[in-house]
């Protein structure tokens, strides 16, 4: 059995990269020992202020931006950092030759009552003779280099792109390393099983409700076959279980809140997380264009998302 280490020695990927990705993936090993210590450590409960998104902070929250920050900040192949609770670009080393954006821990709502959490992350190669910038990182997700997650569950596991296809790997305390589990993960393009928090119907465009009532209807409405209803209130779990047995996540545009397209940050969320979809051979997109595709106005940007099984996919959008 290959560690990560093994892996990305015969893979393409340059060196540069490969020590970007060993900083991140061993600083999210530190943070699922920090997760398995709860409440004997002191680290669950709210830390007392708003990130940039105005969402009151967890204590873990801030443990692990800043676990992640100083540690990637150390790593001189990394020119900046962008994290969803930073309200500017972190530059760090000027000489780098890679952008790094992440979400230090997506569903962090989950963590008070010891459900599945993670971190997302995404790389792109920028280099400069200057600073950088947060125009720097207004790159389209389609020239990402890396994009992957650390799920925080009963077992860690590091799934992880390099552009090559999605391999999962599973965090082995005792070598205290991640073990290649599955090589080459593939999405179903057919599905019987979806994500959406349906608290949120109300306020969905009425093509969205026409199109969860017809699966809703299951057997007896237009679709003809019974969907399951899965939600775990945490992008990274969601999609986690799309990459191990198929299905489709959906968070829409909603009329809550008109000023926002969408609730998911495009840079550390919906980028990554489309690029493993697209290379597992699942689709990602917004209601009106592939993710992918969206060259971004400002790092904490946020988009409508669509993705998982190929033509789950295709049907939602031709509501």
């Amino acid at each position: 059995m290959q560690n990560l280490s093994q892996v990305l020695a015969q893979s393409s990927a340059p060196d540069s990269l490969k020590s970007v990705l060993a900083v991140t993936t061993d600083t999210c090993i530190a943070i699922s020992d920090a997760l398995k210590q709860g409440s004997l450590a002191g680290i669950l409960g709210m830390a007392g202020n708003e990130n940039v998104q105005g969402e009151e902070q967890k204590k873990l929250d801030v443990i692990s931006n800043d676990m992640l920050k100083d540690a990637l900040m150390a790593c001189s192949s990394v020119r900046a950092i962008a994290s969803e609770e930073e309200e500017d670009i972190v530059a760090a080393n000027t000489d780098g030759e890679y952008l790094i954006a992440f979400d230090p821990l997506d569903g962090s709502s989950n963590i008070d009552i010891n459900a599945m959490v993670g971190t997302i992350f995404s790389i792109y190669r920028q280099t400069g003779d200057q600073a950088a910038t947060e125009q720097d990182f207004l790159i389209a997700g389609k020239h990402q280099v890396a994009a992957g997650y650390v799920l925080y569950g009963p077992s860690s596991m590091l799934v992880l792109t390099t552009g090559d296809g999605v391999n999962m790997f599973t965090y082995d305390p005792t070598k205290q390393s991640f073990i290649l589990t599955t090589e080459n993960v593939q999405v179903a393009p057919e599905t019987q099983e979806f994500a959406i928090n349906m608290s949120n119907q109300r306020f969905w465009s009425e093509n969205m409700q026409n199109y969860v009532k017809d699966l809703t209807f299951g057997k007896e409405g237009p679709r003809e076959k019974d969907f399951n209803m899965r939600w775990v209130a945490a992008m990274v779990g969601d999609v986690h279980r799309i990459l191990c047995r198929g299905g489709i996540f959906i968070y829409p545009w909603d009329k809550k809140d008109p000023s926002k397209p969408g609730k998911l940050r495009l840079m550390y969320e919906a980028n990554p997380m489309a690029m493993l979809l697209e290379q597992a051979g699942g689709k990602a997109h917004t209601h009106t264009q592939r993710i992918l595709d969206i060259q971004p106005t400002a790092i904490h940007q946020r988009v409508a998302v669509v993705l998982g099984a190929a033509n789950e996919v295709d049907k939602c959008l031709s509501y």
